[in-house]
C-alpha cells in the first residue's frame, strides 16, 4: 500500500499502524539491544515527531540502495560500498523505529510507502551516483537537524553517530558521481519542514 507524504501526516502524533505512519555505522552499532528511549522516560512529542521523520528518511535510504546495487552498474569495492551502506541504513532504521516502539506506535515499513525518482536515474552508474550524492546530503541534512531537534540526549547522541555514518556514505557516492570525496567543513542542519517537503519528492 503506497502513501504520500505532508507534514501534516509526518508530524501528526499517536495511534499505531499505517495510518499513524509518521505515526553497524561505520562508528559502531547503532541498533539498541532492548529499548532506544532513555530509562524510566517517555519520549516527547517533539522527540516522536522526529523519530518518525528519520522513520521516512531511513525508509527512503533502504529503497535507494535496494536500487542502486540491483541497477547492476557498481562491481568490486564500490559494490561492497552499497552493501554496507545498505546494512548501515537498516540499523539506523531499527533505532529510530525503536524510539516509536518505546511509546507504543508502530513505525511506518516499506510496505506503506513507495518512492519515485527521476526517470534516468538508475540508467547508468554515473546518474545513480549522482542521485545518491542528493539523497545522502539530504539524509545527513535530517540527522543534523535531529541533533538539535530531539529533546532527550540519548536521541541526540543517536542522531550525532548516524550523521557520521551518513557522511561517509556521501562521501563515497560523491566520489563515484566524479565529485571530491570532502564535503563541507562545516554540513548544514534541515530543518524538520525542509526534510518533510524534500520526502515529498520522491514519493509517488
Amino acid at each position: 500500500m503506497g502513501m504520500g507524504f505532508s507534514r501534516r501526516a509526518l508530524l501528526a502524533r499517536g495511534g499505531t499502524g499505517a495510518a499513524a505512519l509518521l505515526g553497524g555505522s561505520a562508528l559502531g552499532s547503532l541498533a539498541p539491544s532492548a529499548s532506544a528511549a532513555p530509562t524510566g522516560d517517555t519520549p516527547s512529542d517533539g522527540d516522536l515527531a522526529y523519530a518518525r521523520l528519520l522513520v521516512a528518511v531511513e525508509l527512503l535510504a533502504i529503497d535507494f540502495y535496494d536500487n542502486a546495487i540491483d541497477s547492476k552498474h557498481f562491481t568490486g569495492a564500490a559494490f561492497a560500498n552499497l552493501r554496507k551502506a545498505r546494512a548501515d541504513e537498516k540499523r539506523h532504521y531499527d533505532a529510530v523505529a525503536a524510539i516509536l516502539m518505546d511509546a507504543g506506535q508502530t513505525p511506518a515499513t516499506a510496505d506503506d510507502i513507495d518512492f519515485s525518482y527521476p526517470r534516468a536515474a538508475w540508467v547508468k552508474r554515473g546518474s545513480v551516483a549522482r542521485l545518491g550524492s542528493r539523497l545522502e546530503a539530504l539524509f545527513l541534512g535530517a540527522y543534523l537537524g535531529a541533533v538539535d531537534g530531539f529533546d532527550a540526549d540519548a536521541y541526540t547522541q543517536l542522531a550525532a553517530r548516524a550523521a557520521a555514518s551518513e557522511a561517509q556514505h556521501l562521501s563515497v557516492l560523491s566520489a563515484a558521481a566524479g565529485g571530491s570525496r570532502l564535503g563541507s567543513a562545516l554540513p548544514r542542519p534541515l530543518t524538520i519542514d525542509r526534510v518533510s517537503d524534500a520526502l515529498d519528492v520522491y514519493t509517488s
